[in-house]
């Protein structure tokens, strides 16, 4: 390179990396790996080349702003307004500033399918707090792919190479259904979609202590999108199409629950004693709700914390991993 001056993006080329993944090795970054560092500070001294220290501060400056996603699927009419999300960024919120941190609250809409380049590049903060996996973690892994220092509120037990947070779905989904067993329920729908990570999970619970049971109980998966609409309306389709078919539903949230609670008593159907049910979230409506909903609580103030932790870990370059937080039954009358 005689004669020419070299720039990070001629080491870079140099090198066979991006220009980003250059300037991270250049500064130590632990999110490359280590030959691809050593390699890189070799060529740079080889080449008398040197980060220019005022434009290396201005491309580092911390925006002291940690921005929360709201991972929507194109599909869903579920928002922020839905009584969980708005539960969790408000647990969040309190932990980002309890760190000294500020938060900005977006959606997967907005921030496209680039969130490193939107959020990180774009210099709109130093990190991610994603809140929910959805059916597909392609935005997750793309950004993680681009060493966005990101956590996820999801389903711990997803293989991943970013942490997750989030409660024991599996469990959760178990012990609403042996809950329900216990109180004589024969006949059971699940209502919500496998595919979404930690709901699939639930049903997985939901089917594994209905599995475990000595007799033979009928079990139907009702597939909806997360909102008390779409219960409301699947439960009034099945009993216009079978009847009351069922005499148990295990819900994958309190919307979901609180909708289909909706419609059978408008068809002035019993609950508990026609139809007993429990839901998912322990969201405040569920105790004000007559009856009242027996379900599953996570803990959400834990989970922001550890959400919180975990990215700041990342951000002072130290290793995050998944973890786990407990979930509770709440009984009360729908049960």
């Amino acid at each position: 390179m005689s004669g020419q001056k070299v720039t990070l993006a001629i080491l870079a080329q140099l090198a066979g990396v991006s220009t980003s993944t250059a300037s991270r090795a250049l500064h130590n970054n632990p999110l490359i790996k280590k030959e691809t560092r050593d390699k890189i500070q070799k060529l740079a001294k080889e080449n008398n080349f040197s980060l220019n220290a005022a434009a290396s501060r201005l491309r580092l400056q911390k925006t002291n702003v940690i921005a929360v996603i709201i991972n929507l699927e194109k599909e869903t009419e579920q928002s922020i307004d839905d009584p969980f999300l708005l539960k969790v960024v408000s647990d969040i919120n309190l932990a980002v500033n309890q760190k000294g941190y500020e938060l900005l609250l977006s959606n997967s809409y907005m921030a496209g399918e680039d969130w490193h380049g939107y959020f990180i590049s774009g210099r709109r903060a130093d990190g991610l707090i994603v809140v929910g996996q959805g059916k597909n973690q392609d935005n997750i892994d793309r950004a993680a792919r681009f060493g966005t220092p990101l956590v996820v509120w999801g389903d711990p037990k997803t293989p991943a190479t970013y942490p997750i947070v989030g409660s024991d779905n599996f469990l959760g989904g178990k012990t609403a259904t042996e809950h329900l067993l216990a109180k004589g329920a024969t006949r059971f729908l699940f209502l919500g979609d496998p595919q979404h990570a930690e709901l699939g999970e639930r049903y997985r619970g939901f089917q594994s202590a209905i599995d475990l049971t000595d007799k033979r109980f009928d079990a139907e998966l009702v597939p909806i999108d997360i909102t008390s609409d779409a219960a409301y309306k699947a439960i009034n389709q099945k009993l216009r199409t079978d009847g009351l078919t069922f005499d148990a539903i295990f819900a994958c949230s309190d919307m979901v629950a609180l909708g289909a609670m909706k419609a059978l008593k408008e068809r002035y159907i019993s609950i508990p004693n026609d139809v007993r049910i429990v839901g998912f979230d322990n969201i405040a409506m569920a105790d004000v709700s007559h009856p009242s909903l027996t379900t599953i609580a996570q803990n959400t103030k834990a989970a922001s914390r550890l959400l919180v932790k975990k990215l700041i870990q990342q951000l002072h370059g130290e290793v995050a991993t998944s973890e786990q937080v407990e979930i509770q039954l709440v009984s009360r009358q729908s049960s």
